[in-house]
């Protein structure tokens, strides 16, 4: 088995979205890490405000059936790939890190993730994992967010608990 972490974000419906999301991740994985839930604004277009979490999942599936999955998933809550790549989006599923590779694939797989630079995506994955070592980069996910620039004025935590929402 393998560990995932992943990144979740919605700003349609998000709430909704990312309970139900929750719920298709515990199904298919069983038990999952969620860290809290962050109000964030949306970045590189303007929309309506972000939900952001993070997960941890164990899994059998390699990176790139893992991606497949989850691109499945964000399919059937709505999510259209044809528009601009920033944009609204209903559910927003990113593997930020899978075990210890740094790899690209197809599918716009690559690891980690670089939006792990984006407080919506580091911030919930240090809540959750401070100690994982970044593969390709030696710091610890507290490391990295002690220096992230947001660090003073972190984002806004959201009252929905997707642990309880399953």
């Amino acid at each position: 088995m393998s560990t995932a972490w992943l990144s979740l974000g919605s700003n349609l419906a998000p709430a909704d979205n990312l309970a139900r999301a929750a719920r298709a991740l515990r199904d298919e994985f069983g038990d999952v890490l969620f860290s809290p839930v962050y109000r964030t604004p949306a970045v590189g277009f303007d929309g309506p405000d972000f939900l952001n979490a993070a997960a941890v999942v164990s899994t059998g599936l390699s990176p790139f059936e893992l991606n497949h999955w989850l691109h499945a998933l964000e399919e059937t809550f709505g999510r259209d790939r044809s528009g601009p790549r920033f944009s609204n989006r209903p559910l927003d599923i990113d593997i930020v890190f899978y075990d210890d590779l740094v790899l690209e694939g197809p599918g716009n797989l690559k690891l980690p993730r670089p939006e792990l630079q984006h407080a919506f995506v580091l911030k919930p994955l240090a809540d959750i994992a401070p100690r994982h070592v970044v593969p390709g980069d030696g710091r610890t996910l507290a490391e990295l967010w002690a220096a992230h620039p947001e660090n003073a004025s972190p984002p806004s935590v959201d009252p929905l608990d997707l642990a309880g929402a399953c």
